[in-house]
């Protein structure tokens, strides 16, 4: 039984660990991949925040796809074909080769030249056969650890509350950043975004440096998050 549980563990453990590397090289941080993974093979969790980051990705998809499927067979499967040999007690060696090869898989992929390899891999085939449009927002803007994207919801007691973002910010030509949209209700607004007078409601759209958002926009989001925390608002329905 000792021994049962112990192979079988660790399958799982080494299973797990290849796809925590391999979502990992497509730009998921680990932690993220890790929980993601382990949420995936046990069919307990796939939180709905970074869950988008896996579905909006076409190779993380493939990827998940199959742990999916290896989750919901490999407990029934591994259970009773450890039980059968080992009450049988045959087959003891090729379990262990079984687990054996697992893990040289796991070894194999935690070396540095294959997962550039990989990753160099995972690259040209997002290069070559994905779309923008099939990447998720966070993909496609946040290119380094200083972008930020902030959707910024401007409250009655914000500083922005009726002004004109060109009235707001002076010389907004010169900084590291750009409004994208204001969403107003069920209305997007494109067109003339300096010029709009922005109202109790509305949600600004704000892409750039995380440095210069903060230093423009830091007193509306300080208001933003203070009332959003009142409302129990929670960051994924805030994005």
């Amino acid at each position: 039984m000792i021994l049962f549980l112990f192979i079988y563990f660790v399958i799982i453990f080494a299973v797990i660990e290849i796809f925590v590397i391999l979502f990992r090289l497509t730009g998921l941080k680990r932690d993220v991949s890790r929980f993601q993974v382990i949420s995936m093979m046990t069919a307990t969790g796939f939180t709905t925040g970074e869950s988008e980051l896996i579905l909006g990705h076409p190779i993380r998809r493939k990827l998940a796809a199959f742990l999916i499927l290896f989750g919901v067979f490999s407990l029934a499967v591994i259970i009773s074909s450890i039980s059968q040999f080992l009450s049988r007690g045959l087959g003891l060696r090729e379990i262990l080769l079984g687990a054996a090869l697992v893990m040289l898989v796991w070894g194999v992929l935690r070396l540095n030249r294959m997962q550039r390899m990989l990753g160099a891999f995972f690259q040209r085939k997002i290069t070559h056969q994905i779309e923008l449009a099939d990447l998720p927002v966070r993909e496609v803007f946040l290119k380094n650890k200083h972008d930020a994207l902030v959707n910024l919801h401007i409250f009655q007691d914000s500083s922005l509350a009726g002004q004109t973002l060109n009235q707001a910010i002076a010389e907004h030509d010169g900084l590291e950043l750009v409004v994208l949209f204001v969403k107003r209700g069920n209305v997007v607004i494109r067109k003339n975004i300096y010029d709009t007078r922005l109202q109790e409601g509305d949600r600004v759209l704000v892409y750039g440096l995380e440095e210069a958002i903060m230093e423009i926009f830091g007193n509306d989001i300080a208001v933003m998050e203070e009332r959003l925390d009142k409302l129990e608002i929670s960051e994924d329905e805030v994005l």
